[in-house]
Order: structure tokens, then sequence, then C-alpha cells
């Protein structure tokens, strides 16, 4: 079985575990090392240490060939926590045979093996040193064998570890395995300021998280259209200010100069002849309830977060109650109403040309009457009655009397 140890200053290493009995995590347990033993902790067995082996990059090229040799007891633990005090010790005084050697470089930590047998001394510098004579003489003052290994300053926060302004351990010191490289091009991505004092970390290299933050901006953009492109919408052409990719909203403006905040799943609808990336909202596929696992939904139903079950939004039911009035159509009809000796309106066609309406039945009494000599001199009295109410009616409407000629009065 494929056993991973944990060592001091997160160093791990794999070794063989040839006995039937488990190993539980954290015991300690004395390890084969270069010309002696060293003790560790155990950290991952079985499965997640064959994984590990696979990825990580302190696995050894040519295969794990060292193994565990046995549980440490508590008197070689004890004897490993003197060690550890004797560690300070070793690392102040080579740090001082090294300014006086005249070499630019910094001794950080020291480490010595379980078995004494061996010093290894990590030191950072800028430029390669030639440590050849500091090495005859610190093997002259300890009386054991010294290894010397120059680190980045990454590498020293790894090892000495620390609280970050998150105010959690460093992670490089906690929980990632490996150290990936970092520039500003995934700060830029990220939009985020490019002062070094805000993005860097303890070691002066800019932060580990915004590494594995990274792929999280990088996938969510792609959803988003560029910001300052001009887009065609319905509502016309409108320039993309701003994404905020967190509430998944678009802040655009229009030619007239108006800005407008539309959440993301609404701009797809609105969005035309947008690129096959950014499909309508409603092609996505749903998730159902057959596509999360029991085993899942065990290890997330708790007290403080209950377990979630995608499903599809109800249909929205008819409104119930009172229903208030809605007019007619043509409500002019409703205005006066109509007398009853009155025929109703016929109404003309739309784009019909201008007939002659047909007579009023009053109308066709009178000029069947005129055609009678005895009517004819009644029929022009009663023409002048009409011109004169007609010019009545006409002064009161324009705000002035009816004219002498009218027949109307001229005071």
């Amino acid at each position: 079985m494929i056993v991973e140890v944990l060592f001091k200053g997160s160093r791990k290493e794999f070794f063989h575990w040839e006995s039937e009995e488990p190993l539980p995590l954290r015991v300690p347990v004395i390890v084969e090392a270069d010309r002696g033993e060293d003790l560790g902790y155990v950290h991952a067995t079985g499965e997640l240490a064959e994984k590990r082996l696979a990825g990580v990059p302190h696995a050894p090229e040519e295969g794990v060939t060292r193994v565990i040799r046995r549980r440490a007891t508590s008197n070689e633990v004890k004897r490993v926590e003197e060690l550890r005090a004797d560690d300070d010790v070793a690392r102040r005084e080579s740090a001082a045979k090294a300014r006086a050697a005249g070499l630019a470089m910094k001794v950080t930590d020291a480490e010595w093996r379980w078995d004494r047998r061996k010093l290894t001394l990590y030191f950072t510098a800028e430029k390669r040193v030639d440590f050849r004579t500091l090495v005859r003489d610190l093997a002259a003052a300890f009386r054991t064998r010294i290894e010397l290994k120059q680190i980045g300053v990454r590498d020293e926060a790894k090892r000495l570890g620390g609280i970050g302004r998150c105010g959690r351990e460093y992670c490089s010191a906690s929980w990632l395995p490996d150290l990936r490289p970092v520039n500003l091009g995934v700060a830029r991505d990220q939009r985020l300021s490019l002062n070094p004092t805000q993005i860097s970390g303890a070691c002066g290299r800019l932060m580990c998280c915004l590494r594995y933050e990274h792929d999280f901006y990088v996938q969510q953009r792609k959803r988003f259209p560029k910001e300052g492109k001009v887009i065609e919408t319905s509502k016309g052409e409108e320039k993309v200010l701003s994404n905020d990719i967190f509430r998944e909203r678009v802040t655009l403006r229009n030619i007239e100069g108006e800005t407008r905040i539309v959440p993301l799943a609404e701009l797809r609808r609105e969005w035309k002849n947008a690129p096959a990336g950014a499909q309508a909202i409603e092609d996505e596929p749903i998730a159902t309830d057959d596509s999360v696992s029991e085993e899942v939904l065990r290890l997330q139903d708790t007290s403080e977060m209950p377990a979630w079950l995608p499903r599809a939004a109800p249909a929205p039911e008819a409104p119930t109650g009172r229903r208030l009035p809605v007019a007619d159509a043509n409500p002019r009809d409703d205005r006066r109403p109509r007398r009853p000796d009155r025929p109703a309106r016929t109404e003309r066609p739309s784009g019909a040309p201008n007939a002659a309406r047909p007579p009023r039945p009053e109308a066709r009494d009178a000029d069947a009457a005129s055609t009678t000599p005895e009517a004819t001199g009644d029929a022009a009295a009663g023409g002048d009655r009409q011109r004169r109410r007609r010019g009545r009616r006409g002064g009161r409407r324009s705000g002035r009397g009816p004219s002498p000629g009218d027949g109307g009065s001229s005071t």
C-alpha cells in the first residue's frame, strides 16, 4: 500500500507499507531515509495517496522505493520534539558563518533528521552561491552531514507558514498541493488593481489564490459580451459598459446616452445575432432529480444547509377573485342618448368612395310637397326662417352676433 508521509515544513514523501494492518492518519511512523531513518506523520493512504502520487510534483520519478519500517513510540516522538528546539540554534549559527564568509544568502530554516546523521539547511538567494567553503565549516562545527538547498521566496513562505491578509493560514502551507506560477495576466483577467502592495502576499510575490480562482473568472466571462462592444438588441444598438459576473448583470448604454442594467438571462433573449457561445437561457438543459445521486443528497442534507433539489418552475395559476371593469372598445357611442325617432347611423366601410347619403324621411316628404304649386310659398318662407336660425347659432359659436344681412338684429 502507498502511504504519503508528512515531515517538517510541509515536506512530503511517498513510502510503501508492507503490513496488512492499515495506518490511521496523523500517526507517527519511522521511515527509511538516505543512510539512516527519519520520523514523519501519515498524511494520506490508499486510493487518495495513489491519486496524489500521480498528480503532485514531489512524486519520485523512479517510483516508490523506500518503505515504512514501523510505528514510532512515544519516546521517539519526544526525541523529535527536542530536535525541533535545536533547529533554530543550527539556523542561527549557520547564518552567522555565511555572513562571515561574505556570501549573499539568507538561511531561512534548518532541519535535523531524526537519527541526527544529517542536517539540511534551506536558504534563499538572488543569484547562484558557491557555498563549498561554508559546507566544510558547518560539517566541522556540527559533526554531521550537511546539505544546503536553495529555495524560492514562495517555497520559503510554504515552509515557515503564517497568516495571510484573509485571516487564515497560507494556502501554500495548508492545502495547496503545488506552487503554480502566477503572473499579472491573471490579475488583469480578474479586473484587480495592479498595485503590487494589494495583490502580493507575505513572500512579496503575487498571491497564490489568484491562480486557482482564475479559471472561474475565465469561464464566467465567456458567457458575457465583451466590455466596450456595441451589440444589437431589441431596443437598437447599445454599448456594453460593464459586466457583473457575480450578480450576472450587464450595464448597457444606447445612442441617446441612456443607461440600463439588464440581467444576463434577459439580455440573451434580446441579443440579436449573438455568437454561438451566448445561446439563449432556455436552450440550456434543466437539471432534474435524476441527475443528483442519493449519496450527494445524504452528504448535503444537514440542519444548517438542507439539500436542494433542482425542479422546474411551476406554471403560474390563473388569478381568482374580482376583476376590474373593462371599458368598451368604442366609448363614444354611449356619450349622449340616441333619440328614438332618429334612425340608426349606417357606417360606411373604410376605403369606400364618398357616396350620397340616403335622404331623410322628412326631406323626402318635403320634396314631395314642394312639387305642388300650393306649397311653393310655404317652402320659401320656411327656408328664410331656417337661414335666420342658422345665422343666430353660428354667431353664438363664434362669440359674435349674427350679421344684419342674415336677418338678425343689429343692436
